[in-house]
């Protein structure tokens, strides 16, 4: 087990993929736009954007039924599999990919989805992996059972 209790994460999960629109919306504003068509702007940027909303809500709801800390900064209790852990190991993290998809979209900046995959990165790394590595300490066969039945994004 760890000797914090934590997973260790190199950042709060927010601020990377804050971080990641902030450094989109700066390409945005360096080089040349283009501009995306209404329908991609507004319904599919609508859509990610309640998507990622509803993940989170979900998320945030599954681990506070549960009884454990949704700050992955702070010990966790329990493995939470019900609500969206049924299908993503990561909802809050697929979530606010979708957000940041969302709001990209729905500010006709496809500059920004450049900085996603960096994001992502960081998020799969520095979060997911140490994540991972404290559970399986934490909580062994539980853990690694869970794993081979849901995937980690979708």
């Amino acid at each position: 087990m760890n000797k914090r209790d934590s997973a260790g994460v190199v950042a709060p999960p927010p601020l990377i993929y804050l971080a990641g629109l902030a450094v989109g919306f700066g390409l945005e504003a360096l080089l040349p736009g283009g501009s995306l068509p209404g329908v991609v702007r507004f319904v599919v940027g609508g859509f990610a954007l309640l998507g990622g909303i509803a993940l989170q809500t979900a998320f945030i709801a599954a681990f506070t039924r549960k009884g454990t800390a949704v700050e992955p900064w702070k010990p966790t209790t329990a493995i939470v599999t019900s609500g969206p852990y049924r299908i993503t190991r990561n909802p809050a993290y697929l979530g606010m990919a979708l957000i940041f998809v969302g709001i990209a979209l729905l500010a006709d900046a496809p500059w920004v989805l450049a900085a996603l995959p960096v994001a992502l990165a960081v998020i799969d790394r520095g979060v997911i992996a140490r994540e991972e590595r404290y559970l399986e300490d934490k909580f062994g066969r539980e853990y690694l059972d869970y794993k081979t039945t849901v995937r980690r994004w979708i």
